[in-house]
């Protein structure tokens, strides 16, 4: 039992803790489900509070339906492309980015018509005069050599193909991170014509993570062993004039542990500082898609655009239109353009405006995790249920809003995903765990209290388990012990079965009765029962309720005897007795019973036992009577001193009911035994025997009675006794 206890105890504490020590481990291998998680909590923040749009020197020509309704059907030829750079030239742009991936030849150049016309003498001419028309290409290359601008390209995971042009060195700053640059196996390059007129080229890829959400663009990849600037950082360089790169890894001018693999830190493109995760991503900072970016580019080339929108500002070359099918979700739009993206980023690195998941964030929340659990494990185990409740929500709240906190104000993202999980699960385990164990504890006070209490008072029991003081406790009780008269003898003349019918058909109605008023049945020892009152629930009345259940036992066994009226009828003595006793589990680990004990228990034993004595069916001692007293037919019959006790005790015989208390009758055999009682402890002989005498003569029952006080009185009257007798008889052992 108490191995039992112990070991639940510390399942209480394990269970939860092996729990934490998982979510821990997991939050550590940060699996795909959790990193959604995590990126999905942080694109609420920034629908709570997005970036604020600041109107830097970032402009978009956009490439959208419009343009393409007045000018002509995607892909344009390089020509519109190259007067269009000219336009923004005119315009005064700082640098112009073309968010185009320009790989093959123009499809209407007049060397690849040329090719297209059939062959023959009569199309020669023709052919000769488009051969000596100006190359597309050429003139876009001329038109790129003019003003700062980056020219784009993709980088896939299939290898082979050119490698495309790098225009930028690479200083690194600490521990070469180079190697943590997202890696890719080639690339998609633009025409090396186009590459080598343009001063910048970038690579244009974003990472779209499980939900397809773009939340971080790398601004550096690796492709066979190479680094590559991307697109928007490429162009920022070449608006500055800015040589290449300072790359600073992890742990360099104090930014952070790399903790083993180098990982990149920050980036600088010239004046510019820009920090990055460990990957050399960019966190996307999302403002929301916003008309003042863009400039169509119809209006560009028709000359009817802003100029003041358009000088000095970086431009992005860009479409919207969906034939061009470049749109990518954010965490602000579920459809953004590509090249908005990339304007949002140049934003981001011009206004200083940057998110950033501190290196020691993935530390800080394991940390979290673990404190946040083992604090809950310990509240839990000394507070209840609503306060633990409470203190579960309270933490993860604490989580919540810590991590709201750090975003509005410091931009930085920290996870409240798991710490507030741990805590959640935690009280989730340990709810459950305590539900288990308040069914267990309600079903093993049921299996134990069944057979001993009545089922509503199981119900109650059950429903409250902690009201059952395991291991004994003092209370004050009303015992009664009831027992056949001359069972021994009874028994004898019966078989086995017979007699265990017998039992059960005489057992079942005094268990009904006693059970009927809140009794518990602490035992049956062959034909004897004991019960009693005010435990395991607490009984205020339980002197009443006792001697109301002896009434009905009594009543029970007439009935029991009239159903069996070929075989002689049953009796049984019953004594009752209130007192304070140890009650609760008592035995060993092994086997343990509910029961109580003490002097009180022996002393209801000897009282039922006492009963034939007297003549009645039912003793109670005073304790007993005195919290009964006015509500049932009590009789004095006797005072008596238990051996061992010093002060006596007043028996009574339980005639009935309160409604015999004023019944003629009852009420001269009242008088009479009060007077015979006074009588015989004042040694008043004579007057003793004729109130016995009259006592005989009523039609009480009590003949029994009165020819036990004859006989004392007879006795007295021939062998007085001593000088210091009190009038109290002496009751030797359990048969008086």
């Amino acid at each position: 039992m108490l191995g039992a206890r112990m070991l639940r105890r510390w399942a209480d504490l394990l269970l939860p803790g092996l729990l934490i020590l998982a979510l821990a481990a997991v939050q550590a291998a940060d699996p795909r489900l959790l990193a959604e998680a995590r990126g999905a909590i942080f694109d609420s923040y920034q629908r709570l509070k997005p970036r604020p749009f600041l109107d830097t020197p970032v402009r978009i020509v956009d490439i959208d339906d419009e343009s393409l309704a007045r000018l002509g059907q995607w892909p344009w030829s390089r020509a519109r492309l190259a007067e269009l750079i000219g336009r923004l030239e005119a315009l005064g742009a700082a640098a112009v980015g073309l968010d185009i991936v320009l790989a093959e030849p123009d499809r209407t150049a007049p060397a690849a018509l040329a090719e297209a016309w059939p062959a023959g003498p009569d199309w020669q001419a023709a052919r000769d005069a488009l051969t000596r028309l100006p190359d597309p290409d050429a003139a876009l290359a001329e038109a790129l050599q003019r003003l700062p601008i980056a020219t784009a390209f993709a980088a896939t995971q299939r290898p082979g193909g050119r490698a495309p042009a790098l225009k930028a060195g690479f200083a690194v700053a600490g521990e070469d991170p180079g190697a943590a640059a997202p890696a890719f196996a080639g690339a998609v390059p633009s025409l090396p014509i186009l590459e080598g007129a343009a001063e910048g080229n970038g690579a244009v890829n974003s990472l779209a993570e499980g939900s397809g959400v773009v939340r971080r663009v790398p601004l550096l990849v690796r492709i066979d062993g190479q680094l590559y600037p991307s697109f928007a950082a490429e162009l920022l360089r070449v608006a500055q004039g800015a040589a290449g790169y300072v790359v600073k890894g992890a742990g360099a001018s104090g930014e952070g542990a790399s903790g083993g693999t180098p990982e990149i830190a920050a980036l600088r493109i010239g004046r510019a500082t820009v920090p990055t995760d460990g990957a050399g991503g960019l966190i996307l900072y999302d403002s929301g898609s916003r008309a003042e970016r863009y400039i169509s580019a119809w209006r560009v080339l028709d000359g009817s655009a802003d100029p003041a929108a358009l000088s000095g500002a970086l431009v992005l070359i860009g479409g919207s239109a969906a034939a061009l099918q470049d749109v990518r979700a954010t965490p602000l739009s579920g459809a953004m353009p590509g090249v908005e993206i990339h304007a949002q980023l140049l934003e981001q690195m011009i206004g200083g405006q940057f998110l950033s998941r501190p290196g020691w964030a993935p530390g800080a929340e394991i940390l979290a995790t673990l404190a946040g659990g083992m604090l809950l494990i310990f509240l839990l185990r000394s507070t209840g249920a609503l306060r633990s409740a409470l203190a579960a929500a309270l933490l993860a709240g604490i989580a919540v809003a810590g991590s709201v906190l750090a975003f509005t104000r410091l931009g930085w993202l920290v996870d409240p995903v798991t710490p507030s999980l741990a805590v959640l699960s935690v009280y989730l385990l340990s709810s459950t765990l305590g539900r288990l164990r308040t069914e267990r504890d309600r079903r093993q006070v049921r299996e134990a209290f069944s057979r001993y209490l009545s089922p509503v008072l199981v119900d109650q029991l059950a429903a409250r388990p902690e009201r059952l003081a395991l291991g004994g406790e003092n209370r004050e009780l009303t015992l009664l012990f009831s027992d056949i008269r001359g069972f021994t003898s009874f028994s004898e003349e019966m078989e086995p079965q017979e007699l265990g019918r017998f039992m059960n058909a005489f057992l079942t109605p005094m268990t009904a009765a006693i059970q009927a008023q809140g009794g518990t049945i602490d035992k049956y020892i062959g034909d004897c029962v004991m019960a009693f009152w005010n435990a395991p629930l607490d009984d205020p009345d339980h002197a009443s309720h006792a001697l109301q259940a002896a009434l009905e036992m009594r009543a029970a066994l007439a009935a029991f005897n009239a159903a069996r009226p070929e075989r002689p009828a049953v009796q049984i003595g019953i004594g009752i007795n209130t007192g304070l006793c140890a009650v609760g589990n008592f035995g060993s680990e092994q086997r343990f019973d509910y029961s109580a004990m003490g002097d009180a228990v022996n002393a209801a034993s000897r009282f039922e036992s006492l009963s034939k004595h007297y003549g009645v069916d039912i003793v109670v001692g005073e304790g007993t009577a005195e919290r009964a007293r006015g509500r049932f037919a009590l009789l004095p019959i006797d005072r008596i001193r238990v051996k061992g006790k010093h002060r006596p005790a007043l028996l009574h015989a339980l005639i009935g009911g309160a409604e015999l208390l004023s019944q003629p009758a009852f009420r001269a055999a009242a008088e009479t035994q009060e007077a015979l009682l006074a009588a015989y402890a004042a040694r008043q002989w004579s007057d003793a025997a004729r109130l016995a005498a009259r006592l005989a003569e009523l039609d009480g029952g009590l003949g029994r009675l009165a020819a036990l006080y004859r006989e004392r009185i007879a006795g007295f009257m021939s062998n007085p006794p001593a000088p210091d007798w009190d009038g109290v008889a002496v009751a030797a052992g359990k048969h008086g």
